[in-house]
Order: structure tokens, then C-alpha cells, then sequence
């Protein structure tokens, strides 16, 4: 397992001055990013659709972490905080400011060291209703390993209310909450996103084996999204195969089918973080060529 990058901050230096990033700070948040392509792939990906660190363009606010003049660390503060290029140093120098204002982010995402140990950091937060320490990060890039499934494609805006239903299953299964909880809104408005830019795939079905729905018989059978990505990362989120259907060997073909369409639509390298505990899973994307680079953490409120 190899860890890429790192920063210029060690221990015994000078504790980093933080303040929160502007469009003079553009290059140097690209440049940092690029220290580990595969695990900043979300900051990235925003930073390339904004061309800017504002604020007001990427659509949230990231704190940079300064050793002298070199930025050493960034944290995307957001519905998530996903911290770039940290260490124990930087995260005893932000907590402080994520201690002092009213946490509005639900969870941590990102490499496990850092994530775990700046969680450990925010005292004011309360108990983490749940957190996921070990998460192998994967990556592919290359063509996989196996025959793809030439029946999962690119969902159409035709098919959003059964790709929607499919969604709110996922989440629930996966999470332990509702996305539709609080109201629909603004669930419908990411997967509506997903599906208008391309990066939903899903493979449909009539049969499901005697289980028909009430006024549909047209399933999702295997769902998928493009979660994040840049120029050359792709991270796949999101995926799913519905439960009358699992234990079939549907979720390998299809994969490596998602795989296929990405890296030619999208990206040259694509990546997935998978929880260590899904043997299944785990087993799936390795039948379809995934290798781990490194160990994510989530640490959810």
C-alpha cells in the first residue's frame, strides 16, 4: 500500500498560520492537489470547474494551512470536510477555527491518519454517530480485467424517478439514514445533476425474480455515479445491485462496463473507496482489476 505526497510541516516546526483561501491562492491549491491526484480528486475537480479558489466560485469555503509561504495543507469545509495533503500539525492548527463555529458539516472524508486524527481534534462536535476507519482506497488504470456487461449504460432523463427510488435505497443501506429525511428536494436536485451531466450508469430489468413492485415492473437491477473527477481521476460512488438480485455475479460485468465508458468519456484513471468490512465488494472490484493505493476514513455526525 503506498501513500503519496506529503507536505512541508513536521513535527517540532513552526505551528502553520490558517486563513481561508482566495483566488491569488488558485495555484498553489492545484499544485497541492496534485500531490495525490487519486485522494484530492474532489477538491480538483472543483477547482477545475471554478478555475478559481473563491469562495463564491467553488461553492464553499477551503482553509489554507501556511508554512511560511508555502501552503502545506487545505480543508474543504462544506456539507463535508474533506481535508488535502494534512498531518497532526495542520490539524491541531485548524481545529481551533472548526471549534469555534457551529458545525454545519455532517462528516469527515478523506485519507484515514489525517481524518481520524483531526475527528479526535473537535472537541465542541459531540460523538460521531458512526466511523468507518478502514476504507481501501482503489484505483484502476486500465482497461478491466473482464468481459464488461454490455447491458449497463449512461441513464437517460427519462428513467430519473426509477433511478431516484434506487438512489434513496442505496443511500439508506449504506448510510443508515434517509436522504429524504428532512424533505426530497435536494436529493432529487443531485441525482437529477448526476443523471444531466452523464455520470449515472444503470442496468434495467423487468424480472426480478417474482418481485415485481406495485405500478412498475421496470427495476434498477445495478446503479452507479461518477461521484467526483477531474482531468485525470474518476471516483465512483454510489454503487449499488438490488438485493433480490445480489449473489448472482451481476456486479463484476457491470462494473467493468463503467469502468470502460468512464475512462473513455471522462478520465484515464478511475477510483472507488470501498468499506474494508464488504468482502464482497472488495472481491468485485478486484475480479475487475482495482488495486488499493492507500486507506480512507469517514468519521459521520
Amino acid at each position: 500500500m503506498t501513500t503519496l505526497g506529503g507536505t512541508g510541516v513536521h513535527a517540532g516546526q513552526e505551528t502553520p498560520m490558517v486563513r481561508p483561501l482566495g483566488t491569488a491562492d488558485t495555484v498553489a491549491l492545484r499544485l497541492l492537489c496534485e500531490r495525490h491526484p487519486v485522494a484530492n480528486v474532489f477538491l480538483s475537480g472543483r477547482l477545475e470547474a471554478a478555475r478559481s479558489a473563491d469562495p463564491s466560485d467553488l461553492g464553499g469555503t477551503v482553509l489554507g494551512c501556511f508554512s511560511g509561504r508555502e501552503l502545506c495543507a487545505a480543508y474543504w469545509i462544506g456539507t463535508n470536510i474533506i481535508p488535502v495533503q494534512a498531518t497532526p500539525e495542520t490539524n491541531a492548527a485548524v481545529a481551533p477555527a472548526l471549534n469555534a463555529r457551529p458545525r454545519r458539516s455532517t462528516s469527515i472524508i478523506g485519507l484515514s491518519g489525517p481524518v481520524l486524527d483531526l475527528a479526535e481534534r473537535l472537541s465542541a462536535w459531540g460523538r460521531p454517530r458512526w466511523i468507518r476507519a478502514d476504507q481501501p482506497l482503489l484505483q484502476l488504470g486500465g482497461p478491466p480485467l473482464i468481459e464488461p456487461d454490455p447491458e449497463v449504460g449512461v441513464v437517460q432523463p427519462a428513467d430519473f424517478e426509477t433511478v431516484f427510488r434506487a438512489s434513496v435505497e442505496m443511500f439508506c443501506e449504506e448510510v443508515g439514514i434517509s436522504p429524504i429525511a428532512q424533505g426530497e428536494e435536494g436529493y432529487r436536485a443531485r441525482v437529477g445533476q448526476l443523471i444531466g451531466r452523464g455520470e449515472t450508469f444503470a442496468r434495467f430489468t423487468d424480472d426480478l425474480g417474482g418481485w415485481p413492485r406495485p405500478g412498475s415492473l421496470r427495476q434498477v437491477l445495478f446503479k452507479a455515479d461518477i461521484g467526483a473527477r477531474s482531468r485525470t481521476v474518476a471516483q465512483i460512488q454510489g454503487v449499488w445491485v438490488h438485493p433480490h438480485r445480489r449473489g448472482e455475479h451481476l456486479a463484476a460485468p457491470a462494473m467493468a462496463q463503467v469502468v470502460l465508458q468512464t475512462r473513455r468519456r471522462f478520465a484515464p484513471i478511475v477510483s472507488l473507496y470501498v468499506n474494508d468490512y464488504n468482502t464482497r465488494a472488495r472481491r468485485t472490484y478486484e475480479r475487475v482489476g482495482f488495486e488499493q493505493i492507500d486507506t480512507f476514513a469517514t468519521v459521520m455526525y
